[in-house]
């Protein structure tokens, strides 16, 4: 069953250069082990929620407002899809997510929805 990895984060916490170098080399090693256990699809960081958009369609007329949607004190940061034979696999590659250190990961399977053209 493929299974979302959202990672949570507080943006507005700063790392000194060291600490982004370590966790990017602990992303690494994740990915890695991912790709060669079998259950890697899909996988990227987000950019800031200061880049992004919401869109809103009501009565017909579209909006578009700058940033996210809610007001939290953890953002999305990026995403895994990853094909695991159950929820305790994935729930294992969630906590080696390096984020989980210091924000939190949801792991939620993804709808298979039959008939859906690939």
């Amino acid at each position: 069953m493929r299974y979302v990895m959202l990672i949570y984060g507080n943006e507005s916490v700063e790392a000194t250069v060291e600490q982004r170098e370590n966790i990017m080399e602990e992303y690494f090693a994740f990915n890695a082990e991912a790709k060669e256990r079998g259950v890697y699809r899909a996988g990227d960081a987000l950019q800031s929620t200061t880049t992004a958009t919401t869109v809103r369609v009501r009565d017909g007329g579209i909006s578009a407002i700058d940033g996210p949607f809610a007001e939290t004190k953890e953002q999305l940061g990026g995403f895994y899809i990853l094909d695991c034979k159950d929820l305790d696999e994935a729930l294992e590659f969630g906590a080696k997510i390096p984020g989980a250190q210091f924000g939190s990961v949801e792991v939620r399977p993804i709808m298979e929805i039959q008939g859906r053209p690939e």
